[in-house]
C-alpha cells in the first residue's frame, strides 16, 4: 500500500496500442482539438467584433465558447503528450489542477446554460420588461456567477479530496477525475460523499430551473406564430445544447461510480471522453448555423 505523502505521481489508463495506432489516435485527437479551437475562436471573435451582437444572448454564447476552450485546455494538451511519448503519468499536483479545470468548466457550462434559459424566458414571456431586467449589470452578474460558483464548489471538492490518505496511485481513466482519487482512499469518505451529493443536487436544481423555464416558454410560444418563430430561432439551439451536455455529463458521473469493467476498454474510453469532445464542437456549430444573426455575420467575414 502507498500513502498519499509518498505519492508523487498518478498513473492513468493506457491505450495499449501499437506505435502506428497511437500515431493515428494522436493525429485524430490533434485534428479534433484544432477544430474545437477554430469553431470556438471564430464564434468568440465574431461576437466580440460585431457591435450588433453585443446582446445578452450572444454574450452568454461567447462565455460558453470561452469556457469550452478553458475546459478542453485541461485535457487535450496532456492527452496529446501522452499519445506522443507513450507516457501515461501525471504529477500529484498537476492531477488536481486537471480535475479543477475540467470539472469547473463542466459546471460553468451548466451555469451558463441556466443563465441563457433565464434570458430566453424573460425575452419571450416578458418582452416589455426585457431591457429593464437584462441590463448590463445583470448580464455581468450572471456571467460572473457562472464562473465563481463552479470555482467555489470545485475548490471545496478538491480541498476535501486532497486531505485523504491514499492507498493507490492508479486512475482508471485517460484523465484525472475526483471520484477516481476518492476511491483510492485508505479511510472513510463520508464527508466527500455528502458534499458531492449536495453539489450534485444543486446542479440538478439548475436543471429543473431550466426545464421549468422551457415548459413556460413552450406554453407561451403556442399562442402566437411570432413567438414560435422566436423560439425556433433562439431557443432550439439552446435546448439541443442543454440535452447534449446533460446526457454526456450525467453519463460520465454515473459511469465513474457504477460503470462495469466488463465493457471493452476502447468503448469505456470513448464514453468517458464524450463531454470533452461533443459539447465543445457541437455548441458553436449549432449556434453558428441556427442563430440567424450569428450566421449572417459569419457569412460576411470572407467578403471583407
Amino acid at each position: 500500500m502507498e500513502n498519499s505523502s509518498n505519492i508523487k505521481v498518478f498513473t492513468l489508463s493506457e491505450l495499449n496500442e501499437t506505435p502506428t495506432n497511437r500515431l493515428i489516435y494522436f493525429s485524430l485527437t490533434f485534428l479534433v482539438y484544432i477544430l474545437i479551437l477554430f469553431v470556438n475562436l471564430t464564434l468568440i471573435f465574431t461576437i466580440l467584433l460585431e457591435k450588433s451582437l453585443h446582446e445578452p444572448m450572444y454574450l452568454f454564447l461567447c462565455n460558453l465558447c470561452i469556457n469550452g476552450l478553458y475546459g478542453t485546455a485541461g485535457f487535450y494538451p496532456k492527452f496529446l503528450s501522452d499519445l506522443l511519448f507513450d507516457s501515461y503519468v501525471i504529477s500529484y499536483h498537476a492531477c488536481y489542477i486537471q480535475i479543477f479545470v475540467i470539472y469547473s468548466s463542466a459546471k460553468c457550462d451548466f451555469s451558463t446554460l441556466m443563465a441563457m434559459a433565464y434570458d430566453r424566458y424573460v425575452a419571450i414571456c416578458k418582452p416589455l420588461l426585457y431591457h429593464s431586467v437584462m441590463t448590463d449589470q445583470m448580464v455581468f452578474k450572471l456571467i460572473a456567477f457562472s464562473w465563481i460558483f463552479p470555482y467555489f464548489t470545485m475548490s471545496l471538492i478538491i480541498a476535501l479530496s486532497s486531505r485523504l490518505p491514499l492507498c493507490g496511485s492508479h486512475i482508471d481513466k485517460l484523465y484525472c477525475e475526483n471520484w477516481s482519487i476518492v476511491k483510492l482512499s485508505c479511510e472513510a469518505t463520508m464527508v466527500n460523499n455528502v458534499s458531492g451529493f449536495i453539489i450534485i443536487c444543486t446542479f440538478v436544481g439548475f436543471a429543473f430551473f431550466i426545464i421549468l423555464s422551457y415548459i413556460k416558454l413552450i406554453m407561451v410560444c403556442t399562442k402566437s406564430r411570432e413567438d414560435r418563430v422566436k423560439f425556433m430561432q433562439t431557443c432550439l439551439p439552446h435546448l439541443f445544447a442543454l440535452i447534449n451536455f446533460t446526457v454526456t455529463l450525467v453519463f460520465d458521473a454515473m459511469y465513474s461510480r457504477y460503470g462495469s469493467r466488463n465493457i471493452p476498454q476502447g468503448l469505456r474510453n470513448f464514453l468517458a471522453l464524450q463531454f470533452l469532445i461533443i459539447p465543445p464542437i457541437f455548441n458553436p456549430i449549432m449556434y453558428g448555423l441556427k442563430l440567424t444573426e450569428v450566421r449572417k455575420r459569419l457569412l460576411t467575414i470572407p467578403k471583407r
